[in-house]
């Protein structure tokens, strides 16, 4: 798992928190944040961290989800709105992805909904998961309204745009001005989302993700503790100055 001794305690924690549900049930955890906040590499080095406590996870990305580009772009390609609004296929994700790992879902899911690339809508056969395993989710917009409630434990990586153009411009070309033109369209959308839904007070774990290295938790509700945690506690482990 790459990254510093801080990134690895702040995964580990957020890994221990998420709880053990009755019956093999599977909690259901939410990466959020800004693009270019290190919403994949977090939720894939979380995953790593609860497969490393003997927990079976399962990753999706919402933006395997994403609708068509007639709808994304029905508002306009430059339209922060149309990209609050139109950009993910919510029924789908809901019916493919969360449904199933509902208490007393049947486990049975489909990872990806649309290829972006190809702007293919995609019906790729299911899945079954593991009783009791670890839905983990990254992607925009998380703690809207319509998919908020769902989540057993979330996170939101909090980071400037200042910051997260500059993680863009690297990933993908565009500008590292947060107030350039090109990069309207995915600022204020995300200003309109904060607005909206308040993500950082949404959020069970507030998590400052500015420096890669060294992320900093700011804030954690004090949710009943897995047994995992319970036991690494007891055994003198020490917590996190949250």
């Amino acid at each position: 798992m790459p990254g510093s001794v801080r990134r690895h305690d702040v995964i580990g924690h957020v890994a221990r928190r998420i709880p053990v549900r009755p019956g093999g049930a599977c909690p259901r955890v939410a990466v959020d944040g800004p693009d270019g906040a290190g919403k994949t590499v977090f939720a894939d080095e979380l995953a790593a961290a609860v497969r490393s406590l003997g927990r079976p996870v399962v990753r999706v990305s919402v933006d395997d989800f994403h609708h068509v580009r007639a709808v994304r772009y029905r508002q306009g390609r430059d339209s922060p709105q149309g990209f609050w609004q139109d950009s993910y296929d919510y029924q789908r994700f809901r019916g493919d992805v969360l449904e199933p790992f509902a208490p007393g879902g049947t486990r049975r899911y489909r990872p990806a909904a649309h290829d972006v690339d190809t702007d293919t809508v995609l019906d790729p056969p299911p899945r079954t998961a593991r009783p009791a395993s670890v839905l983990i989710v990254d992607g925009l917009f998380l703690h809207r309204d319509e998919i908020g409630d769902v989540w057993d434990l979330s996170v939101f990586l909090d980071v400037p745009f200042g910051v997260t153009a500059g993680r863009m411009a690297h990933r993908d070309g565009t500008s590292p001005d947060p107030g350039h033109q090109g990069m309207r369209r995915y600022v204020e959308a995300q200003r309109i989302y904060f607005a909206a839904c308040t993500p950082q007070q949404r959020a069970d774990i507030l998590i400052d993700n500015e420096d890669f290295e060294a992320p900093r938790i700011v804030r954690t509700t004090q949710a009943p503790r897995s047994p995992q945690e319970a036991s690494d506690r007891s055994a003198g482990g020490k917590a996190l100055d949250t």
